[in-house]
């Protein structure tokens, strides 16, 4: 039986647990990559994804902070709460996937957002492997709802979906990624900070891969991506973008500091 991309993002959507989560979405790659599955099809995602009971989700500003010190809390929180973002992200690429099949979009198109699907489904799996050699797991720690806040703002949109997530969310980590893994190395867990180091090069594709639909979708309906994008963040981002930028990395990505530094201001 030949089933389609968007059916089986769906289904990955629908599992609750992560590390099944995580396998259906590596297998699942394997097979779009192979033309095991070829068809992109159409399916209805949920508005929401299938969680498991635990990690409890709380209000953004209720989730406590914890800096890295001595013994290994701080360490866990760190890893706890980046494996929360990982997995949100697993979800959102499969969204992507999809939602958006009445865009006619080219095979391309699905080729570099199932990368992301698996790329993202990776980092998950290394995240929990370092939380479980410092014995602790994820659902361990209460987490927030933020990045799925922003997936709802953009259900309806294929160009603010790709605005405010990889360029917006995707373009944050890439800023405060390399802080992060000197204090991991500075904490003496050299296995962690290698961890944050993989995802970190890999975040700059995603950001890199977002740029390029976000340009492309814009060409296709005659609008100018610069001023497009400062309006649809605008519209749809909550809250301000914070400095610094990671400006190499941000260039690397192929966004441009004109873009994103009038916001900043703002």
């Amino acid at each position: 039986m030949q089933f389609s991309l968007a059916g089986a993002a769906v289904a990955v959507l629908d599992v609750p647990e992560p590390e099944r989560k995580v396998r259906r979405s590596r297998a699942l790659a394997s097979d779009w990559r192979g033309l095991r599955i070829t068809a992109v099809g159409e399916a209805v995602p949920p508005a929401r994804p299938a969680r498991p009971p635990r990690p409890e989700l709380l209000p953004p500003n209720r989730v406590k902070k914890r800096k890295i010190g001595p013994g290994t809390a701080g360490r866990i929180a760190l890893l706890h709460a980046l494996a929360h973002i990982e997995l949100n992200a697993v979800d959102l690429a499969w969204d992507i996937v999809a939602r958006f099949t009445d865009e006619d979009l080219p095979r391309d198109f699905y080729d570099d957002w199932v990368r992301v699907a698996d790329e993202e489904a990776k980092h998950f799996d290394l995240l929990a492997q370092r939380l479980a050699a410092l014995e602790a797991a994820y659902g361990d720690l209460p987490a927030h709802d933020g990045l799925w806040q922003a997936a709802e703002a953009t259900a309806d949109d294929l160009l603010a979906r790709l605005a405010v997530v990889p360029l917006v969310l995707e373009a944050r980590g890439l800023d405060v990624t390399p802080a992060m893994i000197g204090k991991l190395r500075e904490a003496g867990d050299p296995d962690s900070a290698a961890v944050l180091q993989v995802i970190y090069e890999e975040e700059i594709g995603h950001v890199a891969i977002g740029r390029r639909w976000f340009h492309w979708l814009c060409e296709r309906r005659g609008l100018a991506p610069l001023p497009t994008w400062q309006a649809l963040v605008r519209e749809r981002f909550r809250g301000p973008l914070k400095p610094p930028f990671n400006e190499p990395a941000r260039s690397k990505a192929g966004l441009a500091a004109d873009f994103y530094a009038p916001l900043a201001a703002d």
